[in-house]
């Protein structure tokens, strides 16, 4: 009798202990850290906890096209890899995203170059983000870019527009002095005068009328993603 007391009065001691080893760890915030800020970014929170690490919404990142994407030979559905080019770290030093992760993006719309100098437009869901361990985390992102797609740049665009005005400029100044030739050469000048004018006119003209430019991306090329919501990232052990 003596034996089976005791048996329960240490079962009545220990039995707290078990209890509490089963309990989950509980999540503790350690930190709010700051990663280094793109320009016009609309944050650059990231929340450090004992489990994990919590990007904020608004952080914007730099990630490199895996392999070309040509906007005429794209479809919607299509898988798109990218990479991010280097580790991203806060500024406190807190390891956010390991070298050589990876970010998968699906391919919603394109809607090709239109007339009057529109250029096509890729738009793009980034959707998985995965570690160099294969470990993977949803993520919504798309591109940071006023109207969430890509496209070709303004540059492209006003070199487009500068080919067609100088290509028929030449051509315009060409036309002017051989009519200006044919009945005096001494007209040289005024054929200079007025098909150059023409010419860059009509060229300038097509140029604004005329389909826009393709999107076209090289592997290797860099663009800017902005979270679309809290990203949420183990905390990563580099081995």
């Amino acid at each position: 009798m003596k034996r089976l007391i005791a048996l329960l009065i240490l079962f009545s001691i220990s039995a707290p202990s078990f209890a509490a080893s089963d309990t989950p760890m509980q999540e503790q915030v350690l930190a709010r850290q700051h990663l280094f800020a793109e320009k016009d970014a609309q944050s650059d929170s990231v929340v450090v906890t004992n489990m994990r690490n919590v990007v904020c919404k608004g952080n914007v990142f730099n990630v490199v096209f895996d392999c070309k994407l040509w906007s005429e030979k794209a479809a919607a559905g299509q898988k798109i890899m990218f990479s991010f080019p280097e580790a991203v770290y806060t500024q406190e030093g807190t390891l956010v995203i390991p070298a050589c992760t990876k970010i998968s993006a699906t391919i919603i719309k394109i809607q090709k170059q239109r007339k009057f100098n529109k250029n096509a437009r890729v738009y793009l869901n980034f959707d998985c983000i995965i570690f160099p361990d294969g470990s993977a985390f949803p993520v919504s992102a798309k591109p940071f870019t006023k109207d969430g797609a890509l496209k070709e740049g303004p540059w492209m665009t006003a070199g487009k527009l500068a080919g067609a005005t100088v290509g028929l400029g030449i051509v315009g100044a060409g036309a002017g002095t051989g009519f200006a030739f044919i009945p005096n050469p001494a007209k040289l000048g005024v054929g200079f005068a007025i098909g150059i004018p023409v010419g860059c006119f009509v060229g300038l003209l097509t140029g604004l009328l005329t389909p826009g430019l393709k999107y076209h991306a090289k592997a290797g090329e860099a663009i800017k993603i902005v979270l679309c919501d809290d990203l949420s990232l183990k905390k990563y052990n580099c081995r």
